[in-house]
């Protein structure tokens, strides 16, 4: 991971890593700093997914997959756990739980988009790697989206999304290799996702 390496970032990393982990054991900590992440409102944010910026997230308070496992992990490797990235591609037009609830000018954007990647992680814990994804806060449960609740620290999360290849494995110096999907097609779907999520959360 490159993050920004400043006096302000890294004591920005390790308040949290205190505030997250405070007076818990390993496994209660890591359950913890899984919530606390899930907790921040999924948006896709594009200037957040990068390995120097995603850190901004603590502070803009929303992000998309990508800066959320950036800080998943590195809060992870805080506890000494060894954590690797899993991406996955997909297509958006295949995720039902998310298109059947479109309004009917985001899922026409959907169905122009190509394919993109979703990324995870994959932890080792108990001498296997399980898959950790922290992307859908809670309250999007209430559209029918695949939020995962109660992790108990041991076990594999769901995937919020349907791939349409295989898992690949990335360590984390390779994170600068994850780029956002770029355009003006993009934005405008980000745009109408980020109000669409922001009006289940409302309802």
């Amino acid at each position: 991971m490159k993050e920004k390496l400043t006096p302000e970032t890294d004591a920005l990393l390790e308040e949290t890593f205190r505030q997250w982990t405070e007076g818990k054991d390993a496994v209660r900590s890591r359950i913890s700093i899984y919530e606390k992440v899930q907790d921040i409102p999924y948006a896709v944010i594009p200037e957040l997914v990068s390995a120097e910026d995603y850190i901004d997230i603590l502070t803009l308070g929303r992000g998309s997959c990508t800066p959320k496992h950036f800080l998943l992990c590195n809060l992870f490797q805080k506890l000494g756990l060894l954590v690797l990235f899993a991406v996955y591609p997909f297509r958006w037009i295949d995720n039902a739980e998310f298109v059947d609830n479109y309004p009917q000018p985001l899922k026409k954007l959907t169905e122009e988009l190509p394919m993109s990647h979703h990324l995870a992680c994959r932890v080792e814990v108990g001498g296997r790697l399980i898959l950790v994804d922290a992307t859908l806060d809670l309250p999007l449960a209430k559209a029918g989206l695949p939020v995962n609740h109660h992790w108990d620290g041991f076990s594999d999360t769901l995937l919020p999304m349907t791939p349409c290849g295989e898992e690949a494995l990335y360590h984390p110096s390779e994170a600068h290799l994850m780029e956002p999907r770029s355009g003006q097609p993009w934005l405008k779907f980000y745009a109408g996702l980020n109000a669409f999520l922001e009006e289940v959360r409302r309802s």
